[in-house]
């Protein structure tokens, strides 16, 4: 079976650290969903204005490898424990396949992109090949009593964060909501704690340079990407 493009992402991550674990956990951040021009179609969008969430399928494109193993490091556990590769959601798998929930936010005519989606909450890299998009469907795709095994929950392992106006007001102002509350989520691999370290993340065309001591993130810079 051969896998077609039908779209890529763009988004505020240039590369994969600070991208939120999951989707839906940063609901502020927004991005945009641009067809390939061979799926510029609009009558291929007609009624998904109805659903309010969707279900993307896409490619680990900087994770691909030939080989595999059936056990991977998940960071939640530290980076020091293995576990079966269909028990996490690593990117290193036999078929480097991503599924990811997103809000759609609005289905916006481009004059030069043709009908671009509009979507919040999406945890993909900047040009992230997506295969399919779905419609979510709640009466069925939502599962209440689910368990989440070793997963924290969303509410675990979220920080304090302290910014200076002076360096929030480098971010453009409808992306400020987006960077706060991405830094929120703790961008660093789960298994590193060094209070003095100083990280740095990209996002949207800059570079945010922090450091975590306990439960608090605090901000030391932001400076535009080169």
């Amino acid at each position: 079976m051969e896998l077609k493009t039908i779209a890529h992402i763009r988004s505020d991550f240039p590369e994969k650290f600070g991208i939120p674990r999951q989707s839906g956990l940063v609901s502020s951040l927004k991005a945009r969903i641009v067809f390939c021009p061979e799926y510029r179609n609009s009558e291929a969008l007609r009624g998904l204005e109805q659903y309010t969430h969707l279900w993307l399928i896409w490619q680990f494109s900087e994770a691909v490898r030939e080989e595999w193993s059936p056990t991977v490091r998940p960071p939640r556990l530290g980076g020091n424990k293995r576990m079966g590769v269909f028990a996490t959601r690593s990117p290193f798998r036999p078929n480097p396949i991503g599924l990811s929930c997103v809000k759609l936010e609005e289905i916006m005519h481009d004059s030069k992109d043709g009908d671009v989606l509009i979507v919040s909450g999406a945890d993909l890299m900047d040009n992230t090949p997506i295969y399919d998009i779905k419609p979510y469907l709640p009466y069925v795709d939502c599962q209440p009593e689910a368990s989440n095994g070793f997963a924290l929950s969303s509410k675990e392992g979220v920080l304090e964060v302290q910014m200076s106006d002076e360096l929030l007001c480098k971010i453009p102002s409808e992306k400020q909501q987006a960077l706060l509350d991405t830094l929120a989520q703790d961008p660093r691999p789960q298994y590193q704690n060094e209070p003095d370290r100083v990280y740095t993340m990209s996002f949207g065309g800059f570079d945010v340079s922090f450091n975590v001591r306990e439960k608090t993130l605090v901000v030391k810079d932001i400076v535009p990407l080169k």
